[in-house]
């Protein structure tokens, strides 16, 4: 039961916002009562990191995946970044916002763990480009991959990047040509070009 109800809240978390979505909501959506809900869960607090922290999860097993699975370097990005639009297709309110507003704690641990989980994929992907000369040997990986974390962090501050002028689809994928017109080598750009050609098609 417990499972189920970290699945529900999920979904209704992610179409509708974490402020919201009240216990009583998920209790009627799932046809059970809210005391059932409180046996697994104490309070709406630790429902919301219950959830926050399985998609986080699932999440990275999704990118764990394509990182063993991938091409090249290049192309892995731009698969990653399909993956996770996918995975949160139905986000309409921006939840990253509304958990740095209204559960900043559950935010900052969130925040500090994709990071961790980011820098050490950022940095093997982009030394494995170097070894494969699809980028340059030159970049500091350290640097870059911090840089690139912030930048996908940045894109989805709706003070900066409003959602009534972009949407993440291109934000997503500005932002990583961007990212990568910066670091390639001329194979790199080859390559780089060709996907981006083939995305457009």
């Amino acid at each position: 039961m417990r499972e189920k109800i970290t699945h529900k809240a999920a979904e209704m978390f992610l179409t509708l916002g974490f402020k919201s979505v009240t216990m009583d909501d998920i209790a009627t959506n799932m046809a059970i009562s809210k005391k059932t809900i409180y046996v697994h869960f104490a309070n709406k607090t630790k429902l919301v990191e219950a959830v926050t922290f399985e998609v986080f999860e699932n999440i990275c097993e999704g990118i764990d995946g394509i990182c063993n699975t991938s091409q090249n370097p290049i192309q892995q990005l731009y698969d990653i970044k399909m993956f996770v639009m996918q995975y949160l297709k139905n986000e309409k309110t921006s939840p990253q916002y509304q958990l740095k507003k209204y559960y900043p704690q559950i935010y900052q641990r969130l925040h500090l763990k994709q990071f961790e989980k980011m820098h050490e994929s950022v940095q093997e992907s982009l030394q494995k480009g170097i070894d494969i000369e699809l980028y340059r040997s030159s970049i500091n990986i350290d640097f870059i991959s911090r840089m690139y974390f912030n930048g996908m962090v940045g894109i989805k501050d709706d003070t900066y990047f409003p959602s009534k002028i972009y949407n993440m689809e291109y934000l997503m994928g500005s932002f990583l040509e961007y990212h990568l017109r910066a670091i390639v080598t001329e194979k790199g750009l080859q390559l780089l070009n060709e996907i981006i050609t083939s995305n457009q098609s």
